[in-house]
């Protein structure tokens, strides 16, 4: 019960006051996240790249998320054709399986779990399931719209994350009051993204849920993905902290930011976004229990 307290409790008390704050005096969302994506993600994306050790578990990290995604994505056609699922509802459930919370929720609680260095991890794996999210997730909302390619190009943390691995090869260290910008509005981004999600959470209805496809979404999601993690893990050369990164990420629930392309392309939004609360709701007790065993 002490990680309950000491990493899950903190953080679902953040989400809830987004979520009380939205219930009782309800804000435009889209105004704090426009803020929230193109200036404080990418000034947190820039500053932990650039002060971190890129190494090759960066690069084991990119293989991981790729495998997973893929073996996701499977699961679910293979699932989808044989009970003969409509192409719509193979949709709706691979938005809500394959894609985690890996910023709101799951760079918290690394920060909560592993301190500073695992949360370093986390930053770099929050921007490969953006991009993913974002191109990947765009084009099965939109059943292969272009429009995929044109948001990847246009992510501030994707020219974040490129500006500072080229800051890190410069023979000499960026200005002050370049890096000191960077690290104070980094520093107020996770506290930030997670009250949104408890926004976000505030505006999901609570009814018409399809309970026999969300329990599959939430089994797929918060149980066999991260033993799918597992066994990658055990197969790539990951030190044992990224590791136990990859294996809690892939725990997290459906992301959130996925509920936009569904309703944006109307791809299941009722599954989908009924997926995102529920899911989030029950990884609480999931989430304490992984940390207990790893």
């Amino acid at each position: 019960m002490q990680i309950f307290f000491d990493v899950v409790l903190p953080v679902v008390l953040v989400f809830s006051l987004g979520f009380i704050i939205q219930k009782w005096k309800p804000v435009d969302i889209k105004a704090v996240s426009t803020v929230a994506i193109y200036v404080m993600t990418p000034c947190l994306v820039f500053d932990t790249i650039y002060h971190a050790t890129l190494n090759m578990q960066y690069v084991y990290m990119l293989v991981f998320a790729l495998l997973l995604l893929f073996i996701l994505i499977m699961l679910n056609k293979v699932i989808s054709f044989f009970l003969k699922l409509s192409p719509e509802t193979e949709t709706g459930m691979i938005l809500s399986t394959s894609f985690m919370n890996a910023g709101n929720y799951g760079a918290p609680i690394v920060l909560f779990a592993f301190g500073e260095e695992g949360f370093a991890y986390a930053v770099s794996l929050m921007v490969i399931q953006s991009v993913f999210m974002n191109s990947f997730g765009v084009y099965y909302a939109s059943k292969g719209s272009r429009q995929a390619l044109k948001v990847v190009v246009t992510m501030p943390a994707t020219w974040a994350l490129f500006a500072a691995l080229l800051a890190q090869l410069l023979p000499y260290a960026l200005p002050q009051a370049i890096t000191g910008v960077t690290e104070i509005v980094g520093t107020a981004t996770i506290p930030t993204v997670m009250i949104i999600l408890g926004m976000q959470l505030a505006q999901i209805p609570l009814r018409g849920f399809e309970w026999g496809k969300i329990n599959y979404s939430v089994t797929l999601r918060l149980l066999i993905s991260p033993l799918i993690a597992v066994g990658l893990t055990s197969i790539l050369p990951v030190e044992p902290l990224l590791a136990n990164v990859l294996i809690l990420t892939a725990a997290m629930p459906t992301a959130a930011n996925i509920v936009i392309f569904a309703v944006q392309f109307n791809a299941q939004p009722r599954l989908v976004s009924s997926a995102t609360l529920v899911s989030t709701l029950i990884s609480i007790p999931t989430v304490t229990i992984l940390l207990m065993i790893l």
